[in-house]
């Protein structure tokens, strides 16, 4: 696996890749929402904490995959708010090693699956050899 942070002549990042090269075989992760594992909305207004929810559920998919948050490659990020970015940021930056960030995409949506929904994210990884 190689991160290409910021290639020459490529605009700054913040937390992300530019792109990341990898073989092996390929994890994909379906969406995840801030639910817990009975299924119910955890941090129902606050970004951070909805997002650290998704983010545990990522770790515990890779997981029964053999895969950890430093084999994930590819991030694909929903937000319905965009004021809730900062937010969003300082709780993905508590799984995701600086160093190695993945490439990512965030799109801002009008609406998640839930009303209550504010973030959703896709995952790819590589699993480990």
């Amino acid at each position: 696996m190689q991160h290409h942070i910021r290639p020459a002549g490529a605009p700054p990042t913040n937390g992300y890749s530019h792109a990341v090269s990898v073989t092996g075989t390929l994890m994909l992760v379906s969406g995840q929402v801030p639910l817990d594992a009975s299924g119910r909305l955890v941090g129902s207004d606050d970004a951070g904490e909805q997002t650290r929810q998704v983010f545990r559920n990522i770790a515990a998919v890779l997981a029964d995959g053999g895969a950890t948050m430093a084999d994930v490659v590819k991030l694909t990020v929903f937000l319905t708010n965009m004021s809730d970015l900062s937010a969003f940021r300082a709780a993905r930056d508590e799984f995701i090693d600086p160093e190695r960030p993945p490439a990512s995409s965030l799109v801002q949506v009008s609406g998640l699956v839930h009303p209550g929904f504010r973030v959703e994210i896709e995952a790819i990884a590589v699993l480990p050899a």
